[in-house]
């Protein structure tokens, strides 16, 4: 009797194991995922919270991070085979499809959903306000860039006319802007964090205003794959998806502090003070989207600054690049 018992026992034991197993991922599920991102920035904390506290793990996937340094780069590896999943503006997918790319991209996944970047000024004193730009110097982003397009449409949103009323300085590479603007380029400069931070540290210039708050809402950087990708192994980006929306709601609900702590090390030249002032610059103009999901309205609000800004290489409607169903499968 007390052997039937165990047998019982037993193989109710394993009927449970195998039910665990395979509702989480195992080892032969383990899969590495080769990631690029456009740039190495604290714009993207969500990411590195997801890579420092283990999400990624959890999933059964390995992240190899790779700084792209720039868009085209970025998009590069992707259409290559280079890179699995790339982290990148959503401008770089409908440039791609617009053109005709014979490996067609998918966005699958948002991250960030304002424009990251600050207007710093040389001479302000007062209040600014976006007049105080005319007649004056501004050394801007790259051509064709949604940096630069968010500027324009700023601009024009307060009764400037970009490259009439403002003189924009775009001779000077992203790497660089914050130097020249240091060596006296420029009255004012649009800058990413920790440059503009660490500028006004120095004393060498006065963050002023913010892109993303007056630009609004819009796709501003995504994860994009490979339309075969997502097709051949759905599942490998399904768990990718959930852990970085793990990511997402664990920025979410924890404090500045809390947030520098975990990625600090993924920054060791830039000082904690630095670190907590960028990010709480970011929290609380909510860059960060708080689920994976690109909404239709932001992304035809990205197209209307694309058009206004002459760069929109033609109709890609939302349908043809944006593929939600395993974000919202991941949420669930």
């Amino acid at each position: 009797m007390r052997t039937f018992r165990w047998m019982i026992g037993f193989a109710v034991l394993s009927c449970w194991l195998m039910v665990v197993t395979a509702c989480s991922p195992s080892s032969s599920q383990s899969r590495t995922i080769r990631l690029v991102e456009v740039t190495h920035s604290m714009f993207y904390a969500p990411q590195y919270v997801a890579i420092r506290k283990g999400f990624f793990k959890e999933q059964g996937l390995t992240v190899e991070l790779t700084n792209g340094f720039g868009g085209d780069k970025t998009m590069t590896a992707l259409l290559s085979g280079d890179a699995d999943i790339v982290l990148v503006g959503a401008e770089a997918a409908v440039y791609v499809t617009a053109r005709g790319a014979s490996r067609p991209v998918v966005g699958i996944a948002q991250l960030t959903q304002t424009d990251g970047s600050f207007l710093v000024a040389r001479n302000q004193t007062g209040p600014f306000r976006w007049s105080d730009l005319r007649g004056k110097s501004l050394l801007g982003q790259r051509k064709g860039g949604m940096p630069q397009m968010v500027s324009e449409y700023v601009q024009r949103l307060h009764g400037l006319k970009p490259h009439k009323d403002v003189k924009i300085i775009q001779n000077v590479d992203y790497k660089n802007l914050g130097n020249a603007f240091a060596a006296g380029t420029g009255d004012y400069v649009q800058l990413f964090e920790p440059v503009a931070s660490k500028l006004e540290q120095e004393g060498k210039g006065r963050v002023v205003a913010s892109f993303g708050k007056d630009s609004g809402r819009l796709p501003y950087t995504i994860y994009i794959t490979s339309q075969s990708n997502l097709e051949q192994d759905p599942d490998t980006l399904l768990r990718f998806i959930r852990a970085v929306y793990q990511g997402q709601k664990w920025v979410q609900s924890h404090s500045v502090q809390e947030i520098a702590e975990v990625i600090a090390p993924e920054f060791p030249d830039t000082n904690r003070a630095v670190l907590e002032k960028v990010l709480q610059r970011y929290k609380e103009q909510q860059a960060w989207a708080t689920d994976p999901i690109i909404d239709r309205q932001e992304y035809g609000h990205m197209m209307d600054i694309m058009r206004q800004a002459g760069e929109l290489p033609g109709n890609v409607p939302y349908d043809t690049i944006v593929k939600m169903e395993l974000a919202k499968k991941a949420m669930r």
